[in-house]
């Protein structure tokens, strides 16, 4: 009699994939060294802990709450988030974190087999969300600047593409493109734009930027919102998508998971969205510090381009020097993004921490030779 597991191995762990899973590469996210003298910044966190509202909350939980499932909707939440971007319930759905609502976009709005649209470079899980799905991805290159291709729309509509994927702010870069334009891509799109605004809480207050206004003028315009990086909440894995109510019906009531936000997760949302003058001090810190830690890399030849992001996307004379960088930053325990890839060989992606922990950082390249 074979042993257990014999014939399983005979036949090959990977026996049961589907062919388009078993064929494509799994997200890779920043690595997480462990260890109190680490300093993270790889993965875009808020610098600054959320809201003290927050941690009440949590500290209220109680037995009973955990006990019964939660809304599974999430009601309250959506109720405080309308208030706050001043639009209907309906028109919004949390999510358990970003990457749920891309998800959901995707089964919710793509045929299997039918493209995906991205603008590279842009967040790396788009791809691989597509792959699962079964679908081929249309890639766009961004301008010189990082911003959107002005014949994005005619060449997604071309490739008859039903959802594209925009992250505004742009990230690796920062860039941020204007409602003008998303305005103009959403009126000549055939498909769903979704506009990716993980980072768009550390915008210039002064350029007045709010892309929910297109989902009043627009039924094709998704809105992904995150907790993680503006309101310090990485570690709860909550967001939410803003759109017209009959974009947002079908993922809202058909293809989203039951209960898919837990009972905690939903009232620590409702308490940071709630305390907004805490939130938008902190992001005041870091505008503040992005700005001092920009003109400092470049005294020190990694210049940046203009961010509007908590992140910067400092420049090496070569790929050479971006590597050893790296290398030598880990070394002393300080973890930076490098990505193997045309256009960012040569580049460091650099979160914007507190004053203190920048300072260790610039100490540290300084050392590097």
């Amino acid at each position: 009699m074979d042993p257990p597991g014999a014939r399983l191995q005979a036949r090959g762990t990977m026996a049961y994939e589907r062919r388009n899973i078993a064929d494509m590469h799994g997200y890779v996210p920043g690595k997480q060294l462990r260890g109190a003298e680490t300093l993270k910044l790889n993965t875009n966190e808020n610098p600054y802990p959320p809201a003290p509202a927050v941690l009440e909350a949590l500290s209220s939980i109680t037995g009973e709450q955990l006990r019964c499932y939660p809304p599974a909707a999430a009601d309250d939440f959506r109720e405080v988030a309308a208030r706050l971007h001043s639009v209907a319930p309906d028109q919004v759905m949390a999510v358990n974190g970003g990457d749920e609502l891309l998800r959901l976009a995707i089964a919710t709005f793509v045929e299997p087999s039918r493209p995906i649209g991205v603008v590279e470079p842009s967040y790396s899980l788009y791809p691989v969300l597509a792959a699962a799905h079964g679908s081929p991805v249309v890639r766009a290159e961004s301008d010189d600047d990082w911003g959107v291709p002005c014949d994005l729309a005619e060449r997604m509509n071309a490739a008859r593409v039903p959802l594209v994927f925009v992250v505004n702010p742009h990230a690796p870069s920062g860039k941020l493109t204007s409602v003008r334009t998303l305005d103009a891509l959403a009126r000549d799109l055939e498909g769903v734009l979704v506009v990716d605004e993980a980072y768009v809480d550390f915008v210039d207050p002064e350029l007045a930027h709010d892309a929910v206004e297109l989902t009043r003028a627009h039924d094709n315009v998704l809105i992904l919102r995150t907790l993680s990086k503006g309101y310090g909440l990485a570690g709860l894995r909550f967001g939410y998508g803003i759109g017209a109510a009959s974009l947002m019906a079908p993922m809202l009531w058909k293809t989203r998971d039951s209960y898919n936000v837990d009972a905690i997760a939903q009232r620590l949302a409702c308490a940071a969205l709630r305390d907004q003058a805490y939130a938008r001090e902190t992001w005041a810190k870091v505008r503040d510090e992005r700005a001092r830690l920009s003109a400092a890399l470049a005294e020190r030849g990694l210049s940046a381009p203009a961010s509007q992001s908590n992140f910067l996307l400092a420049a090496a004379r070569d790929a050479q020097r971006a590597r050893a960088l790296h290398a030598g930053l880990e070394e002393r325990g300080i973890l930076v993004r490098y990505f193997d890839a045309p256009r960012l060989d040569h580049r460091l992606r650099i979160t914007v921490g507190t004053p203190e922990q920048d300072d260790r950082l610039l100490a540290a390249i300084d050392a590097i030779r």
